[in-house]
């Protein structure tokens, strides 16, 4: 049997070498190398404490495990992980301390299965990739809050669109806001994420129904900085809640960035010219000289399916799975690894990319009027003079059409020719441009200056709360 496998002596005969390589995850692994040494440590302080094993052989697999970490940055440990064929990182680890430290090796996994120690490792990794992950979308939330206070201060407008059809005028603070409160929302999953994580600890419920070693197991909780142990081994070794909610998180943000990402591309296009990206944060053409490409955008926006389709895939792998361990939750969590590490690196592009966005106002305000965006204010006025909605709705719809086909935007004379349609005996009041458009809003939550900045304001402070500092 091969020395890095932690299993084999009822067996006979060696593994058939390529179903051994077919059921090897240690390509997927590798990302969890600190944590499971990590879990590994606690495991020796428990050991030591519960009296299993003495002092001298802590301190050598303490010494051992601190030796691996050392390894583990610069890819040392990988290489050698793959010269030796490890089925998993957590023999690969095991087999690394049996050779820096052969007699206390030997004890490393008294009283531990690689069920427990699986399921700690996803929870350590599933907490250090969603706090990774709050950190980043609070980043990109921030920034958006602070350009959209630029963007306020200059009341640049835009026209909204619904079907991607022109809809209503709005700020281009608005739209900031927008994006920033989408930001905050997945920052409070990411955190919601990491707190769970932090909740049980698995260690020490062994292969499925806890150990007849005496270990004491609130020792793993403070060496890891768990609130307790779990309550329950035969949950805790196939719970993959934690990690599914990470994977989840994940997809959420990513889905954000994507749907930013594709308002992004198009007004990055001539056809709008709302938006353009810096050298920087730009693409090229091998073939065509003038190609301004927003390469970064695309991307983020494919790697939400990504994201998603590795979700989909990792909750499809627990379908019917009884309780306990079984070999499908390695697929599982190689789909929460790829998936995270994935949606995470485009989760990183989207806010080193943001900051290269140039606004052009002009333009934005040049076609903020344009497809008779004001209508529905022109409705509204009309209902605030007792007009039913119904009635309002056709009579400003047929002065639009008439409009349109003379090829004119709508004035002043529409306004008292629906006042006159409507049988009003006062003058129709309602804006005629996107900026009064804007102006006239009066609900919270709307696209006014006034609600827009009150918004701000109170993003700013749960911005505060959920990441423990200022955004400004």
């Amino acid at each position: 049997m091969s020395d890095s496998l932690q299993w084999g002596g009822r067996f006979e005969a060696a593994p058939d070498a390529p179903l051994l390589a077919f059921g090897s995850s240690l390509e997927d692994d590798l990302v969890l190398a600190a944590f499971d040494v990590a879990c590994s440590q606690a495991h020796v302080a428990t050991l030591a404490a519960s009296g299993i094993i003495d002092v001298g052989t802590a301190h050598a697999l303490d010494a051992a495990l601190r030796m691996i970490a050392d390894e583990i940055p610069s890819g040392e440990f990988a290489a050698q992980a793959r010269a030796i064929g490890a089925e998993d990182v957590h023999g690969a680890i095991d087999a690394r301390v049996r050779t820096i430290a052969p007699a206390a090796g030997e004890w490393l996994h008294a009283g531990r299965s690689r069920n427990d120690q699986v399921a700690t490792t996803l929870a350590l990794y599933a907490r250090d990739r969603a706090t990774r992950g709050a950190r980043i979308c609070a980043t990109i939330a921030q920034f958006a809050l602070a350009s959209a206070r630029e963007a306020l201060a200059d009341e640049t407008v835009l026209a909204a669109t619904t079907h991607w059809q022109p809809a209503q005028p709005i700020l281009l603070a608005f739209w900031l806001g927008a994006v920033a409160e989408m930001f905050l929302r997945a920052t409070r999953r990411f955190n919601r994420v990491a707190a769970d994580a932090r909740e049980f600890c698995p260690l020490g419920s062994g292969a499925c129904s806890g150990s007849t070693l005496p270990l004491d197991r609130g020792v793993a909780v403070l060496e890891l900085a768990f609130g307790a142990p779990s309550r329950n081994a035969l949950d805790a070794i196939g719970d993959r809640d934690v990690a599914l909610d990470l994977l989840h998180a994940v997809a959420r943000a990513t889905l954000s960035a994507s749907r930013v990402s594709e308002e992004l591309v198009l007004w990055c296009a001539p056809a709008f010219g709302y938006a353009q990206l810096d050298d920087a944060a730009s693409t090229g053409s091998s073939l065509m000289p003038q190609k301004r490409n927003p390469d970064p955008f695309e991307l983020v926006r494919a790697a939400a399916s990504s994201a998603n389709g590795s979700y989909t895939a990792a909750l499809a792998s627990l379908d019917g799975l009884a309780l306990s361990y079984h070999r499908d939750l390695q697929e599982t969590k190689a789909q929460v690894i790829r998936g995270t590490e994935r949606g995470l690196a485009a989760l990183g592009a989207f806010a080193a990319a943001l900051p290269h966005v140039r606004w052009n106002a002009e333009a934005m305000e040049s076609r903020a009027g344009d497809g008779y965006v004001v209508a529905t204010d022109i409705a509204d006025a009309l209902i605030a003079c007792g007009v039913s909605p119904r009635e309002a709705h056709a009579l400003v719809g047929n002065a639009v059409g008439v409009a349109e086909k003379a090829g004119r935007a709508l004035t002043q004379r529409d306004l008292t020719a629906l006042a006159k349609a409507a049988k009003l005996t006062e003058t129709l009041k309602a804006p005629l441009d996107a900026l009064a458009s804007v102006r006239a809003k009066q609900t919270s939550g709307s696209t006014s200056p006034d609600a827009v900045e009150r918004a701000l304001d109170e993003l700013e402070e749960v911005l505060e709360r959920e990441t423990g500092n200022s955004p400004r």
